[in-house]
């Protein structure tokens, strides 16, 4: 897509739906000017090592440690994109470097499946926010 307009359009005229916060973060990123395959590993913070949940900057950490990195921004809207089969009742959060919305709150995107609504969604990006061993992440892989 050639700007972030561009991929909102793509995300809504899909059947997805944004919410505000996933809007606004939406909004202030910048998509890659070349298209570039990207594979993502989605774990749990449990699997990370965290089965009682840790905070963000945990997160991050030790999952660098296992040789996974940040995904970049535009993640987040192309997998609500391509993710059509996503099952009811799962959340994925996108592991990236914090958006600072229209009100400078640190956030992530999250990609999730409520009944038939898909939507994309921003949620707390701050380094200390608590994140319990179920939640998902998604990184890049290697």
């Amino acid at each position: 897509h050639p700007d972030n307009a561009a991929l909102r359009q793509a995300i809504l005229a899909a059947g997805n739906k944004i919410g505000d916060w996933g809007g606004d973060i939406l909004g202030r990123i910048a998509v890659a000017e070349k298209e570039e395959s990207v594979e993502i590993m989605v774990v749990t913070v449990a699997e990370l090592g965290f089965p009682n949940g840790a905070a963000r900057a945990q997160i991050y950490k030790k999952a660098l440690s296992l040789g996974l990195q940040l995904c970049p921004a535009e993640v987040g809207p192309q997998m609500r994109l391509q993710y059509a089969n996503q099952p009811d009742k799962e959340w994925i959060l996108i592991a990236t470097e914090p958006i600072a919305d229209s009100s400078g709150r640190l956030s992530v995107f999250l990609v999730e499946r409520a009944g038939e609504d898909r939507w994309l969604s921003g949620h707390r990006g701050r380094p200390g926010s608590f994140w319990p061993g179920p939640y998902r992440w998604a990184f890049r892989r290697k």
